[in-house]
């Protein structure tokens, strides 16, 4: 009898990983300054990169043999995959039939949506900062804002809701924009996520002290919008803390990794473009997979190979410790 505790991805204390986050690129058409610099980085070779077919069998081994029921494809930038729309396809048409999701900077969305939508895609993640173009040239280094929006709208005309927007506020640079951010999602029927900065980014540059923290953007908020806590007991695992907006339906979410950490009920685990476990978002160590999988592994051993990555786990990222290390690779690096 299968059961997710002895055959899933279980770690020591209890967790069990179920979402999986699945990389398929480390590049990028974007240079988020609180992401990478603006030259850009040394991207993977491609021989280094899991193959279309390796990506879905490892998928489905997370999906027919260890219990994972939630599908995430990040990047980099997902879209820049040219296999994307397959993998999609072909993910979708697992059984059990996962949910699956995609995480992008909306660039090129408007060309895909309806593609992705057709082949099974549930719903998108947008990254987002600003809706004012010269704020965003300002922190991406590109004047693509348009794209992102055409992409919003194509997302939400081809039925992949909720479409979720991802948000960073940087201190002196976008801060005093919260409210207008969410006035023009709610004006969209979009579902506005604001995430604490992290340390993520490949310069190594982050400053806890000049982090926007989530007491400062609901504070932001609440100059101009009345704010409610939905029901706790409904969140789970969820990374987001929930708020209704003037009473509801339509909510806000903050995403606090720094300042309220909720490792004890993560959910999550990743696979990067090159074929490595990363078992937490601010691991410093990997499992690899890639050569088990090319050298002939069986889908048994591989899943054995995950399941025993998992156990590992820490049980928590301790970014609050003064012995805290950023990961070696950044965010483009590892998928979200």
């Amino acid at each position: 009898m299968y059961t997710k505790t002895q055959n899933g991805l279980a770690d020591n204390y209890g967790r069990v990983a179920t979402d999986l986050r699945v990389s398929l690129t480390d590049r990028c058409n974007l240079r988020c300054t609180y992401c990478m610099p603006e030259e850009g980085l040394d991207w993977l070779a491609k021989p280094e990169l899991l193959t279309d077919d390796e990506i879905v069998r490892l998928v489905s081994i997370a999906v027919t043999q260890l219990g994972v029921d939630e599908i995430r494809f990040t990047g980099g930038e997902p879209l820049l995959r040219r296999g994307l729309v397959g993998i999609v396809d072909r993910t979708t048409n697992l059984t059990p039939r996962p949910q699956v999701s995609l995480t992008t900077n909306g660039i090129g969305l408007a060309r895909q949506a309806e593609a992705l939508a057709a082949a099974g895609l549930d719903r998108v993640n947008v990254s987002l900062d600003t809706v004012r173009q010269d704020t965003f040239q300002q922190l991406t280094r590109r004047d693509r804002l348009k794209d992102v929006l055409a992409g919003l709208a194509a997302a939400h005309a081809a039925g992949l809701a909720p479409v979720k927007v991802n948000a960073v506020l940087m201190r002196g640079v976008n801060d005093d924009q919260a409210p207008e951010l969410l006035q023009f999602c709610l004006d969209h029927d979009y579902e506005l996520r604001f995430i604490e900065q992290m340390p993520l980014d490949a310069q190594h540059g982050w400053d806890r002290s000049t982090m926007i923290t989530a007491d400062e953007i609901l504070e932001k908020l609440g100059e101009r919008f009345g704010l409610q806590p939905t029901d706790a007991a409904t969140r789970g695992s969820a990374p987001a803390e929930s708020f209704t907006v003037q009473g509801g339906p339509q909510t806000v979410g903050i995403i606090a990794s720094v300042t309220r950490p909720f490792c004890g009920d993560c959910d999550r685990v990743r696979l990067t473009a090159d074929g490595q476990v990363r078992d937490c978002l601010f691991a410093r160590t990997e499992s690899d997979l890639r050569t088990a999988l090319r050298a002939g592994a069986s889908d048994e051993d591989l899943a054995d190979r995950w399941r025993t990555a998992m156990r590992g786990k820490l049980p928590g990222h301790g970014i609050a410790d003064p012995t805290f290390l950023q990961p070696v690779r950044p965010m483009s690096a590892i998928g979200g």
